[in-house]
């Protein structure tokens, strides 16, 4: 069961490129209405408390770049989780020094080890000086990711950069969606 809970939301979050470091809009993205419907069907067979329902939620809007409504149920969320997904979506919108301010209340957050462990593995052969950035001593820095996006996002000549920052918000993403599905 677990097995299945856990495809039914990473496929709300297939789409054919991954989220911008920006808002967006790009294409292919599903309408929030088509989503909501779909996460309302899912919920219906997962046993997944009513506050984590709201994360995913407002996390698959997020990476469907409807951030106005992942940031009304975020924000509504008064723990390390809702203030995580709002992290995000000001990091996406862009307003870094708001970000910060909601990965401070984050603090040190379960998911920040296998985000991690997860981009460790895709920066090693890659980018080893964006993995020491964003991982020193092994641990996840979110204020530097933020610092990193932000770069990025004012080089318009960083594609490679912004694509694998674009895969590390991917990481960061399904890594969330485990924890709140409980998979």
């Amino acid at each position: 069961m677990e097995r299945t809970i856990s495809v039914q939301f990473e496929h709300l979050l297939a789409t054919p490129e991954p989220a911008p470091l920006g808002p967006g809009p790009r294409s292919g993205v599903q309408s929030e209405s088509a989503l909501n419907r779909a996460l309302d069907e899912a919920f219906k067979t997962a046993k997944i408390f009513h506050e984590r329902q709201e994360l995913i939620r407002s996390l698959v809007l997020l990476w469907h770049d409807h951030l106005d409504s992942a940031h009304s149920i975020a924000q509504s969320i008064e723990n390390a989780d809702g203030a995580f997904v709002h992290g995000i979506m000001h990091r996406r919108e862009p307003d870094y020094g708001n970000a910060a301010y909601w990965f401070r209340r984050v603090g040190k957050h379960p998911a920040f080890a296998e985000i991690a462990k997860q981009a460790a593995a895709l920066l090693q052969p890659k980018d080893e000086a964006l993995r020491n950035e964003l991982i020193p001593a092994g641990q996840w820095d979110p204020f530097a990711f933020i610092s990193a996006c932000e770069q990025a996002n004012r080089n318009p000549s960083a594609t490679t950069r912004k694509t694998a920052l674009q895969d590390l918000q991917q990481i960061e993403t399904s890594v969330l969606l485990a924890r709140f599905t409980g998979t």
